[in-house]
């Protein structure tokens, strides 16, 4: 069953190659189209692995950048089909910079100062503080879950646990509750590779994964980081509470 993944900070395919990108500290004009590519298959992969709802412009995105590979892995030539794929990666790198622009100028209008005038918001909760640095934490996107989730499963495997999938019947309605016992009371938060058992199988981390982004689909959590692509901190929602009991696990 796919489970459809409704995030406010969830985007599109542009947020993928953009998050890429940074990871790799490499600049939008010179992108190694090879690893790039490479790395956004595998993001692909994991997310069809735990049947997530992958939208048709990821597909889009990973067909044209698995073209541009193709050609760029052929001898050069003259040909209008090297032309063609040359100007589907001048458009990428365009369309990159574009959007990169407009999430920069998003992110300096949310951090605006406009709750005083007109605007009105529930205070249940509130951001924690980078305390090394003294501010505060960034907020942690779902592609950055999806990178050390990558991390947990890698270790589980260096460490002999049982890949394969069983017939063993896990409920994602009790990891969720779970989750919420490990983080209740934590105003400090927890490290997200402290919500995983030590010997979980592929089976279990998966199901634990897919009940933090229930939890955070219903605000029940938040997610923060000290710096990009640094370790990931959960984090209670404090007042915000959350009938498990009536959630259809048919829906998740």
């Amino acid at each position: 069953m796919d489970y459809s993944v409704k995030l406010d900070n969830f985007e599109g395919p542009l947020d993928l190659l953009l998050f890429l990108v940074r990871k790799n500290e490499v600049d939008i004009q010179d992108i190694p189209i090879l690893v790039i590519t490479n790395q956004y298959m595998e993001y692909i992969d994991i997310m069809k692995s735990m049947n997530l709802d992958i939208a048709g412009e990821f597909l889009v995105m990973a067909a044209t950048l698995m073209h541009i590979k193709s050609r760029s892995l052929l001898p050069k030539s003259d040909d209008d089909e090297e032309d063609e794929a040359m100007q589907s990666l001048d458009e990428l790198k365009k369309q990159l910079l574009e959007y990169q622009q407009y999430r920069e100028a998003a992110q300096t209008l949310k951090e605006q100062n406009i709750l005083e005038k007109d605007v009105f918001t529930r205070t249940t909760f509130v951001e924690p503080e980078n305390k090394e640095e003294g501010k505060m934490l960034g907020e942690a996107g779902l592609f950055d879950l999806l990178s050390a989730l990558k991390n947990v499963i890698a270790r589980a495997a260096d460490k002999g646990s049982v890949m394969e999938v069983s017939v063993e019947k896990l409920s994602v309605k009790d990891m969720m509750n779970d989750i919420l016992q490990k983080i209740e009371g934590k105003t400090d938060g927890i490290l997200f590779e402290n919500l995983f058992s030590e010997g979980s199988t592929k089976l279990e981390i998966i199901t634990t994964f897919l009940a933090l982004l229930e939890l955070m689909k219903h605000q029940a959590l938040k997610i923060f980081q000290n710096d990009n692509f640094s370790s990931i901190y959960v984090y209670p929602v404090e007042n915000e509470s959350i009938d498990i009991s009536q959630i259809d696990e048919q829906q998740i």
